[in-house]
């Protein structure tokens, strides 16, 4: 099985869009790759390559649908709930329509309907994440997930503490950018959603039609 963590950015600004690729070994998820700068062309390719050879289950940081007549969605409100128990900040779940994010909700919902259209060899199964929010359940120190956007030293603790976490041969450089440990994390939700053996810390069903996906953290 091949994960995927996808750190979504708005279409007109793919620098910031990272793809970290690790493949399930035994009990463990092993790095393989990490691509950025991204645009769809290039997300699409990757995926349907890998889909050719074995399952994959992709966690995209994106808004994957909205609610109709706009405004927060079931999900929005229910992980808001969710880490402002954690002692995180609320804010930081928008709803996909909000001026901010509408770009990003546009890309993502866009990006997931176009790879359920490839034709490809084996499964792809995906999920909507909240990568601060996986890193908040799982973290004792709650003030390095309130800080690590900003701060490269608790960044490397975040890279550090993958390993605990059965991510294994993550590259130091990785702890440059907030967006590739969003990535990280990312791939570290679908997996606990995606293994039988294992649970996210926090999971909205789909509700079809309007809402086709998961959310996790």
């Amino acid at each position: 099985m091949q994960y995927i963590g996808i750190d979504l950015s708005g279409p007109s600004n793919t620098k910031d869009t990272v793809l970290v690729h690790f493949q399930k070994q035994r009990d463990e998820l092993h790095f393989k790759k990490y691509e950025t700068p991204m645009n769809d062309h290039g997300l699409m390719t990757y995926i349907e390559f890998l889909a050719n050879n074995d399952s994959v289950t992709i966690g995209m940081d994106a808004p994957l649908s909205y609610e109709d007549g706009g405004g927060d969605r079931e999900s929005d409100r229910s992980l808001r709930a969710f880490v402002t128990k954690l002692g995180m900040k609320g804010a930081s779940i928008m709803p996909p329509t909000m001026m901010r994010m509408v770009y990003l909700s546009l890309r993502g919902i866009r990006l997931t309907r176009e790879i359920e259209r490839l034709a490809t060899k084996h499964e792809v199964h995906i999920v909507e994440v909240h990568p601060g929010a996986a890193l908040g359940a799982r973290m004792e120190r709650i003030d390095d997930v309130l800080h690590y956007k900003q701060d490269r030293p608790t960044r490397k603790r975040i890279w550090s503490w993958f390993v605990t976490q059965q991510l294994i041969g993550i590259p130091e450089e990785m702890a440059e950018e907030s967006h590739t440990i969003d990535a990280c994390a990312a791939a570290l939700a679908a997996w606990h959603w995606q293994d039988p053996n294992l649970e996210p810390a926090w999971l909205c069903k789909a509700c079809l039609p309007l809402h086709p996906y998961d959310f996790c953290c």
